[in-house]
């Protein structure tokens, strides 16, 4: 489980994060949505460890993001973040290799020479796995980003718009993968996402935000609500039920 406990994060004047408390629990996938600016990509880095927090703390399964060493962390918690680049020209399966680094500080073993074989299969990237990252296309790319997280073996997967720049064919591809990951190897994915009907049809549960504070959170089938979209996102959203999933329509 992934606590979250009175946290707060300013840049200068402007309070971006405020006195955010919510439990992410283990397993399944979390989404959280909310108009830009409303705080999800700087709570997902506090929550990582990326940004530290003015106040409140975050705990996974218990152990304080602040103050647990980095390797050990690294061993349970990964994250991607929403902008990555390179200074150095890579190939699919050299990026990939850098999720082992928590477990062999850059001397690969044979263990993790298999399991970087086994992301690049999950992500079906075995065809680009010697290109370089400038020979992809943006989907290509952004799944060996993911892959790479998935090498780092941890419990807990955090992806911050994983679907950014993403065209609606790979950010279905994208998000089934992301689907597999957490059924069928039990991960816990955590993911900024603004598209609400990816939300809805891949989620377990959603934590909306608006102006720095979580505003709802629950099971996705309760969140995809007329009223709580209404007060997410301040515009008229008609939901409707299609072959079993809850669509959302926006409409001014």
């Amino acid at each position: 489980m992934i606590e979250i406990e009175s946290v707060s994060k300013s840049y200068g004047d402007v309070r971006v994060v405020d006195d955010v408390s919510v439990q992410i629990p283990a397993g399944g996938i979390t989404s959280i949505i909310g108009a830009n600016g409303a705080g999800k990509s700087t709570l997902l880095s506090v929550a990582a460890r990326l940004l530290p927090a003015d106040s409140g703390r975050v705990r996974v399964d218990g152990m304080d993001v602040a103050t647990t060493p980095g390797p050990q962390l690294a061993r349970r918690l990964a994250v991607l973040r929403q902008e990555n680049s390179m200074t150095v020209r890579l190939t699919v399966r050299e990026l990939v290799e850098f999720g082992r680094f928590p477990h062999s500080a850059g001397r690969l073993t044979a263990e993790c020479r298999r399991r970087v074989d086994e992301a690049i299969a999950w992500f079906e990237l075995e065809p680009f796995a010697d290109r370089h990252l400038d020979q992809l296309s943006g989907g290509q790319r952004q799944r060996a980003y993911v892959a790479m997280v998935l090498c780092q073996g941890t419990d807990y997967v955090l992806l911050d718009e994983p679907l950014n720049n993403l065209d609606m064919r790979h950010s279905v591809q994208m998000m089934r993968m992301l689907r597999r990951m957490a059924t069928e190897l039990g991960k816990t994915v955590v993911l900024v996402v603004h598209d609400i009907n990816f939300a809805s049809a891949y989620s377990d549960r959603i934590v909306a935000m608006r102006d720095g504070r979580v505003v709802a959170d629950g099971p996705t089938a309760e969140m995809m609500d007329t009223a709580v979209l209404r007060k997410v996102f301040d515009v008229e959203v008609d939901v409707h039920e299609i072959a079993g999933q809850r669509v959302g329509v926006f409409w001014s």
